[in-house]
């Protein structure tokens, strides 16, 4: 009689262990293949054919790194956050050329514009990137006040206007 229970029980396991990976397997095969909905919308819902007027803006000024203390930038300098990918370090193709900072690598840092927004990442330097005191290891956000530092070069960051 027990020997018939457990074996009932091993069966029992049996089916539930298939059923778990068919489950698996079938939401898998759903993920890949990608939705069965259609997103087509009938005409005259889901968008306006007149979309509304936009008001002319004031063109929106970029952000900047502003020196506060640096063996080689005068304080007060700025590095102005007005392309895509601003180059930090020693190479002399930098927005801020630190030629002369020994404890800077030609190409020590970037910091780039993500979606309007500035982020700064350390590109594998000997001594690191820091951004308030704290050494980075991975792309990071930057806001406003936030000091970054690179040898011995510290700067704070101010945001750009958006109007």
């Amino acid at each position: 009689m027990v020997d018939q229970a457990l074996l009932l029980l091993r069966v029992g396991v049996l089916v539930l262990l298939y059923l778990f990976v068919w489950r698996i397997a079938r939401t898998a095969i759903r993920d890949v293949r990608g939705s069965s909905e259609s997103m087509i919308l009938s005409p005259g819902h889901g968008f306006d054919p007149q979309p509304a007027p936009v008001a002319p803006s004031k063109p929106a000024t970029p952000g900047r790194l502003v020196v506060v203390a640096s063996d080689i930038l005068p304080i007060g300098a700025a590095v102005v956050l007005d392309q895509p990918e601003v180059l930090l370090g020693r190479d002399p193709h930098a927005a801020a050329v630190l030629d002369g900072d020994g404890f800077v690598s030609g190409r020590h840092a970037m910091v780039r514009l993500r979606g309007g927004s500035p982020t700064v990442s350390d590109l594998g330097s000997t001594n690191g990137t820091y951004v308030n005191g704290d050494r980075i290891a991975a792309e990071t956000p930057l806001f406003e006040g936030d000091e970054v530092a690179v040898g011995s070069t510290r700067m704070i960051y101010e945001p750009g206007t958006t109007q």
